[in-house]
């Protein structure tokens, strides 16, 4: 090989070098995402910003957090709360984050985290309203809820109530303030914040919390990797203080612990 064959072999090679070097020398990785599912009219939990109508509350808070201890971009899609599970099976969505409590019949269709949140049934009433004080005066009334959720699963099972089940908690709160049902039976922390937020001379919470549930982040049933990896975040959350963080801002106080 002659020199100057050599000389132009040398160029070659380093304007390929410097090629490569401009273009950072490999392909630049796409951020991981992942897809959340929710039902954004279950304030505080999760509910859309009436000014920017991004989704905002505690649950959008914890799980953009999940993602990012995780490296994830976390992209949140609003659906109804009984579109959940189904587009989880369907593979649609990654996970669902949506005060969406564990039971055993939800266990047998989708994984969930170890539990973040514990809430209990509780009952809204009229201001005025002086028939019903606790949970056995529900008897043949009328009750509103939402759709899917385990206060329209305990509704339907009060002795001659008529149930009326509505798409989200606000739909079922209005019906209420119209007169159309005696009480709106929904999750204690949901209706602290109606209550917060419209005032208390319209309407009042009565009797103690019914029973204690733990809402859960569902995963599909296949998807095991994803769900161990949202346990390991949510737990790494909670030892380094962001947790309580997150649950100050949204509850005002520091979770029981």
């Amino acid at each position: 090989m002659s020199k100057k064959t050599i000389a132009i072999a040398l160029t070659v090679a380093l304007a390929f070098s410097l090629l490569l070097a401009g273009c950072g020398g490999k392909t630049p990785q796409q951020a991981k995402v992942l897809k959340i599912g929710t039902d954004a009219a279950f304030a505080p939990f999760e509910f859309q910003d009436e000014k920017s109508k991004e989704y905002i509350g505690f649950d959008i808070d914890l799980i953009k957090a999940i993602g990012k201890q995780m490296g994830y971009e976390v992209k949140v899609q609003g659906m109804g709360f009984d579109g959940l599970i189904p587009a989880l099976e369907a593979g649609q969505i990654d996970a669902a984050v949506s005060g969406m409590t564990i039971t055993e019949e939800r266990g047998k269709k989708v994984n969930f985290s170890k539990p973040y949140y514990t809430s209990g049934l509780s009952i809204v009433v009229k201001q005025d309203n002086a028939a019903i004080k606790e949970f056995k005066d529900l008897e043949g009334k009328r009750l509103a809820v939402q759709i899917g959720t385990t206060g329209a699963n305990f509704a339907k099972k009060v002795k001659d109530a008529k149930v009326r089940e509505f798409n989200t908690a606000p739909e079922a709160f209005l019906e209420l303030k119209a007169g159309g049902v005696d009480a709106v039976i929904n999750d204690l922390p949901v209706n602290e914040y109606y209550i917060a937020k419209t005032g208390s001379k319209d309407a009042k919470i009565v009797g103690k919390p019914l029973n204690s549930e733990n809402y859960g982040i569902a995963t599909a049933k296949k998807n095991t990797e994803l769900a161990q990896k949202i346990d390991k975040a949510l737990e790494d959350l909670k030892k380094s203080g962001e947790y309580d963080k997150i649950y100050e801002k949204w509850f005002g106080r520091k979770p029981v612990k």
